[in-house]
């Protein structure tokens, strides 16, 4: 069954953000969009240069109303040495949740039993915490953040236009569509 349009499932954990560990819930993604990175662990090859993508758009997710979850399956202490040593993670001013139980790898669907770690999951979440995209792939493809705030951005016109869609490779400010009879074999 797919994660799209179900909300987030019951979860408590630890974050580093800004120099404090704080606690993370489902709760904290309600009242506001949010967007939740899964990457499989700190200390790896590809995840600061995803870290360091999300931080230098941070500022227009947060233009957007959207905040950033970084997620790996260590704990709140390995992100703070990580926040510490890794000039591209030391960029981080969003959350970087611990999961180390695997609670959310699990509930979100991209956890690797057989390592323990995460598969590169995107999930884009509404006020109301209900997942409105997901993207997962395999562990050596790194993102381009700038496509989630892209699919950001579409689900917020989307959910504040009812009866409207967004076209491929739609951007903020393009025309979009109204589905119709009149439509069907016209485009």
């Amino acid at each position: 069954m797919s994660l799209i349009n179900t909300p987030v499932q019951p979860f408590a954990t630890t974050a580093f953000h800004n120099g404090k560990f704080v606690p993370v819930t489902q709760d904290s993604f309600k009242g506001k969009w949010s967007v939740v990175i899964f990457m499989p662990a700190a200390f790896t090859f590809n995840c600061p240069t995803e870290v360091e993508d999300a931080a230098n758009n941070y500022a227009e997710f947060q233009k957007a109303g959207a905040e950033v979850y970084i997620v790996t399956t260590d704990t709140h202490f390995s992100h703070k040495v990580w926040h510490e040593t890794s000039p591209a993670v030391g960029k981080a001013k969003f959350p970087l949740v611990g999961d180390p139980t695997h609670t959310l790898t699990r509930a979100f669907d991209v956890h690797i039993e057989e390592e323990g770690l995460a598969l590169r999951g995107t999930f884009v979440i509404n006020p109301d915490g209900i997942i409105k995209t997901l993207e997962i792939h395999s562990n050596e493809i790194a993102r381009d953040v700038g496509e989630t705030l892209r699919k950001l951005k579409a689900a917020q016109y989307t959910a504040a236009h009812p009866g409207e869609v967004c076209p491929a490779k739609w951007k903020e400010g393009e025309k979009t569509l109204a589905p119709s009879l009149d439509l069907v074999g016209k485009i």
